[in-house]
């Protein structure tokens, strides 16, 4: 438990460290905004080379019912990860209704790759470890983007190294692992490597597929679409925080 917790410090100490953006069009959210930009560039830059082309083959080889069940297992694993941190901020019928769509979908959905418990109008709810923290009143901190994974805040990112189990036995860094949300792998427990990191690349992709239709309307629609991305993420970081309390 303590490497993940060191792991946490040394990200935050890194990003105190940077230079702040001033100025009269300064978001106080955003403090880091110069830094920001930068990483959101390259992201972009990679996404256009590599991450978007992989899944707008993926949308277009793999037939729909297959990336449906994709989609399914993947929600599946987030449902056990949301029941767990909604007894964590103590809402109990949400808690025990994704742990029952858990349990019916792993067995009677053939391990998650089909949907029976919305079939049987169990209602999903999605929760994870930043939010818990944002209910305990850990606050955001600063917007951050980080490199291959985007839009984020201190408060997440810690959230993520922590639940995902960043820093494994070896000592290695493993960014397969890191997601804001559910952790599909690390849900798993699968000890072996290459397994554990190819299903972490189908979920990737199969995730950077579902957001094709956003992504491509996204440029069409903002005039600078790195502020139209951080409102977003931030609104919706605050919606989540506010339903919760």
């Amino acid at each position: 438990m303590t490497k993940p917790i060191i792991s946490t410090c040394l990200v935050v100490g890194m990003l105190a460290s940077t230079g702040c953006a001033t100025g009269p069009y300064a978001n106080a959210n955003d403090p880091l905004e110069p830094m920001n930009r930068s990483i959101y560039a390259f992201n972009e830059k990679l996404d256009n080379a590599v991450a978007k082309p992989v899944a707008t083959a993926y949308r277009d080889v793999v037939p729909s019912p297959v990336r449906t069940g994709v989609s399914n297992f993947f929600g599946n694993l987030g449902d056990l990860w949301s029941s767990v941190n909604a007894a964590l901020q103590f809402k109990g019928e949400e808690a025990v209704t994704n742990f029952m769509r858990f349990t019916v979908n792993s067995t009677l959905g053939l391990y998650g790759l089909l949907d029976i418990a919305s079939e049987m109008r169990m209602q999903r709810t999605s929760h994870g470890l930043g939010e818990t923290l944002g209910v305990w009143g850990v606050p955001n901190g600063p917007y951050i983007v980080l490199p291959v994974f985007g839009p984020s805040t201190v408060r997440n990112t810690g959230a993520a190294i922590l639940s995902s189990g960043l820093v494994d036995e070896d000592q290695k860094v493993n960014w397969l692992h890191v997601s804001e949300g559910a952790t599909p792998t690390a849900a798993l427990n699968i000890e072996h490597a290459s397994t554990r990191t190819n299903l972490g690349l189908l979920g990737a992709v199969n995730q950077r597929a579902e957001l094709l239709g956003v992504t491509n309307a996204l440029g069409g629609l903002a005039l600078d679409p790195y502020a139209f991305v951080r409102d977003a993420y931030l609104q919706r970081e605050n919606h989540k925080i506010d339903n919760s309390q």
